[in-house]
C-alpha cells in the first residue's frame, strides 16, 4: 500500500470551501490580539489548515517531506493569487530555514507523531529555534491518550461528494506490540450507488503523551500555554476532544 501524502489528489478530495471557512475561524480564535504576522509550518502539506491564515493578513511560509503535497500547496495558493514561501525539507531537518526566524513555528496536521517520540521532542527543539523572542509555537493532532484509552479498531468520516462522485473514507486502527499504529485508509468512490475504484493507503504513527509535550515545551521556556480542540470553534473540553491544539508563548530571556 502506499502513502496517502503521495496522493495529494486523493488527500485533498474532503476539503470544501465550508472547512477552509472553518480553519480561518480557528485561527482567528487561536491568534485573534496576538502578535503574529509570520508563520512557519513545518509540515505544511497541500496547505489546507495553514493557507486559511493569508486571508487573515499572515504572510505564511511552510515546508514538508512530499514534493507532491507542495505542489499541491503552491497551486492551491497561485489559485488565490497568494505568494507562499515553500521548501521541501523533513521536519527532523529544518536547515532549509536556517538564519529566519519567525512570530509563530507550527506543525499540522498531525505530522508530529509520525516520528518516534525521542525524535518528536528534538523536532520541538529545532522548531524553537526558528521561533523569535516573545513568538509562539503551535502544534496540533490526535489525542492519542484517548485513542489507547479507548482502543476503537474502526474511525469513519461522513461522506463526502466530489461531483456526482459520492467518497466514503474508513480508518482501521492496528496497536502494535511496540506501542506504535498502523491506520489503514479505505476509499470508496460511487456513482449511480455502484463502487467503481477502490483506493487503500496505510500511514505509520508513533502515540504520544499530551504530557510529555507540555513538558517539553516548560522545558524550552514556553508559558502561557493554551489548550484547545482542534478546530477551536467546535467549543469541545480539550481534554476530551477527538483532536487538540496547543499554543505557547517563548518568554522572553534576559
Amino acid at each position: 500500500m502506499g502513502a496517502l501524502y503521495d496522493r495529494a489528489d486523493i488527500y485533498d478530495l474532503i476539503e470544501t470551501e465550508e472547512r477552509f471557512s472553518v480553519y480561518r475561524q480557528h485561527w482567528e480564535h487561536m491568534l485573534g490580539g496576538l502578535d503574529v504576522g509570520t508563520l512557519l509550518d513545518v509540515s505544511i502539506g497541500s496547505g489546507s489548515v495553514t493557507l486559511p491564515l493569508l486571508e487573515l493578513g499572515v504572510a505564511v511560509s511552510g515546508s514538508d517531506l512530499s514534493g507532491a503535497m507542495l505542489d499541491r500547496c503552491r497551486k492551491k495558493a497561485e489559485e488565490r493569487g497568494w505568494s507562499v514561501d515553500l521548501r521541501q525539507s523533513d521536519f527532523r531537518d529544518l536547515s532549509c530555514w536556517s538564519g529566519m526566524t519567525f512570530d509563530c513555528v507550527a506543525s499540522t496536521g498531525n505530522s508530529l507523531p509520525y516520528v518516534e517520540n525521542d525524535a518528536l521532542l528534538a523536532v520541538l527543539e529545532r522548531m524553537d529555534a526558528l521561533v523569535r523572542e516573545g513568538g509562539y509555537l503551535y502544534f496540533d493532532m490526535r489525542s492519542w491518550d484517548r485513542i489507547l484509552q479507548e482502543r476503537n479498531r474502526f474511525y469513519l468520516y461522513n461522506p463526502f461528494f466530489d461531483g456526482d462522485t459520492r467518497i466514503n473514507l474508513v480508518q482501521v486502527w492496528d496497536y502494535l506490540e511496540g506501542g506504535d499504529m498502523l491506520f489503514h485508509l479505505l476509499y470508496t468512490f460511487e456513482r449511480e450507488n455502484r463502487i467503481f475504484q477502490k483506493e487503500t493507503f496505510d500511514e505509520h504513527y508513533f502515540p504520544v503523551a499530551r504530557q510529555l509535550l507540555l513538558d517539553k515545551l516548560r522545558a524550552l521556556g514556553y508559558g502561557q500555554i493554551r489548550q484547545s480542540c482542534f478546530p477551536s470553534l467546535l467549543g469541545q473540553d480539550a481534554e476530551s476532544a477527538e483532536w487538540y491544539c496547543v499554543l505557547a508563548k517563548k518568554e522572553r530571556r534576559g
